[in-house]
């Protein structure tokens, strides 16, 4: 079964008997997909510009933008109109098949993961995932792409609050591992019995 199809039969139900929604249109909804990586450094090399465009383009299925600089900035040394990052949103079908590959193929091919921190998670019930590596995706080759790039992912949903957006991932099947306050209780109770 999709996520899509979970969604409406599993998921609504439980976010109703949780929360006490009496509609089930007042049930949180993911909303859009928007996955960006900025250029840094590297934004006049126009190869890795492309190569960037080119895996994100692999990644998310959907032509993206190039974000251009609103102004200048000395410091920064880009210029009004340079481009500076790539995004692109994904909405309706191809989000849901994203964040299904994201949850079930991309999390568990990452070296070392323990899962997302529930802080990732904002007042607002919005998800920000960053990703040191592109080749964590399964259409990203590293022996074909010359330029490993990081990424950042940002689920946004219809959630008023942390409680119900860390609830809807949840129970999508994000794999959020215990707060560091729990591994501090669970440290100070070890040392108690020994």
């Amino acid at each position: 079964m999709n996520l899509k199809a979970r969604f409406k039969k599993e998921i609504i139900p439980k976010m109703q008997a949780k929360f006490g929604y009496k509609n089930h249109l007042a049930v949180p909804r993911l909303v859009k997909v928007v996955i960006n990586s900025g250029v840094g450094k590297n934004a006049k090399d126009k190869g890795f510009v492309d190569s960037v465009v080119f895996s994100i383009e692999r990644i998310s299925g959907q032509k993206p933008v190039l974000t251009k600089a609103k102004q200048s900035i000395s410091a920064f040394k880009t210029r009004k109109g340079m481009v500076i990052g790539v995004a692109v949103t994904l909405r309706n079908k191809r989000m849901f098949d994203f964040v299904e590959k994201l949850v079930n193929i991309t999390f568990p091919r990452i070296r070392d993961f323990r899962g997302i921190s529930p802080k990732q998670v904002d007042n607002h019930g919005n998800l920000a995932v960053g990703f040191k590596e592109c080749v964590a995706f399964p259409e990203i080759k590293a022996d074909e792409t010359d330029n490993v790039h990081g990424l950042g992912v940002c689920l946004s949903t219809t959630a008023k609050t942390y409680a119900e957006g860390l609830g809807l991932f949840k129970l999508m099947g994000f794999p959020f591992n215990a707060d560091e306050s729990e591994f501090k209780k669970i440290k100070k109770n070890k040392k108690k019995v020994n």
